[in-house]
């Protein structure tokens, strides 16, 4: 990610860049007026008997072709006085240059780059090409109606390609920012689950820890225990936190962030879930293969949320993980017996002091959904709860 001081070198760079361009299109008409075999080529309207080029002439060639360095800053201006210079250019009779191609330069840049008052300057614009017209057919120009009309539609194609490229680029702008913003939203949907999925889990276990100590009087080593694991899941959670709030700012450099939990950690998922009192038992199938970090991120959440809700809805309740490792897919059944129920994390309402507010199985869903899996939940038939999840390894 760029810092501000490093965007900033970049623009003026870009800036740079930019003008330089415009300076050299600008140099090239002027000189190009003064090449044989294109110096007389260029753009007369009068068609009027030519005078030689003297001083003036040459100033009015610079006044048609210097400003574009400007074109894109000042497009108004630059109009005003390049359309200035042909007009006067015209008026006194000097022949035909290269460098009055500016005038269409200078269209094509107000069409493409003018932000403010765009029918105003074309208003303006249009008028000066009629007061322009008469002048010439007053001087005696050959000229006749129709081709100051035709001449006017030139022009006006000139303004007309400018105004689609600057349509293009603000609808190509208008497409990134959209593009940013969804970004950003994923971000922050994935950092929302993160939390909701760590938080709630290290805490759920921590205050079943804490409530089983309150009825173990006398029996100071369980309670030692008890305040030891406490202890323990209240530095993982505060880990976790951090791991989070350093990818927020992009600052965090730890191990841990720079990959997900994996699914080799789930023994230890089962082991904090047994020391909250709470009867966990992991079955395996098949041997692990790797799997990309998503979709361990993904699997190791599914059994996560799923023993946080057992712990909430089905305490002291026996609970099974089942992993089976495939060659292309990892299966995972999470049963509980007896009394659990979907609870609010299967169907939101206004959560109760210490209840989650049905984010949980939403986000898993989703989480399984992005990597390419798939997950169901419900009650058991005969009391309990299931969950089921494949989640495809993908490449390592």
């Amino acid at each position: 990610m760029l810092d501000a001081a490093a965007w900033l070198r970049a623009g003026f760079r870009s800036e740079r860049w930019t003008r330089g361009r415009d300076a050299v299109l600008a140099g090239a008409l002027v000189a190009l007026s003064f090449v044989p075999g294109a110096a007389h080529q260029g753009v007369d309207l009068a068609e009027l008997p030519d005078r030689p080029l003297d001083a003036v002439g040459v100033l009015l060639l610079l006044v048609q072709s210097v400003p574009l360095v400007v074109r894109r800053r000042w497009p108004a201006v630059c109009l005003a006085v390049v359309c200035g210079g042909f007009v006067a250019f015209q008026l006194l009779r000097y022949p035909t240059a290269f460098g009055s191609l500016g005038v269409l330069v200078a269209l094509y840049a107000a069409g493409a780059h003018l932000v403010r008052g765009r029918t105003a300057v074309a208003t303006a614009a249009t008028g000066a090409y009629g007061a322009f017209a008469v002048a010439l057919h007053n001087a005696g120009s050959p000229e006749r109606f129709e081709e100051f009309v035709t001449f006017w539609l030139v022009l006006a194609v000139c303004w007309a390609v400018g105004a689609r490229v600057r349509t293009r680029a603000a609808q190509e702008a208008e497409r990134r920012r959209r593009a940013e913003e969804a970004v950003v939203a994923a971000e922050r949907a994935r950092i929302a689950r993160e939390l909701h999925d760590v938080v709630t889990h290290h805490v759920t276990a921590m205050v079943v820890q804490a409530d089983a100590a309150q009825y173990l009087t006398g029996q100071e080593d369980k309670v030692t225990a008890g305040l030891s694991a406490i202890s323990d899941t209240g530095r993982l959670a505060l880990g976790d936190l951090r791991y989070l709030l350093g990818a927020l700012d992009g600052t965090d450099d730890t191990e841990h962030s720079r990959r997900g939990p994996a699914v080799g950690e789930l023994p230890e998922l089962v082991a904090r879930s047994r020391a909250a009192g709470h009867p966990v038992e992991l079955v395996e199938q098949g041997e692990p293969r790797p799997m990309t970090s998503a979709a361990e991120t993904a699997a190791y959440r599914v059994v996560q949320e799923s023993l946080t809700n057992a712990l909430k809805h089905a305490a002291g309740e026996r609970t099974v993980v089942h992993v089976r490792h495939g060659e292309a897919w990892m299966d995972l059944e999470i049963t509980t017996d007896g009394g659990a129920r979907p609870g609010p994390t299967l169907k939101p309402r206004r959560p109760a002091l210490g209840r989650g507010g049905g984010r949980g199985l939403v986000g898993l869903r989703e989480r399984v959904g992005v990597v390419g899996g798939e997950l169901r939940a419900g009650a058991r038939p005969g009391g309990g709860f299931t969950v089921l999840a494949r989640i495809p390894r993908g490449t390592s």
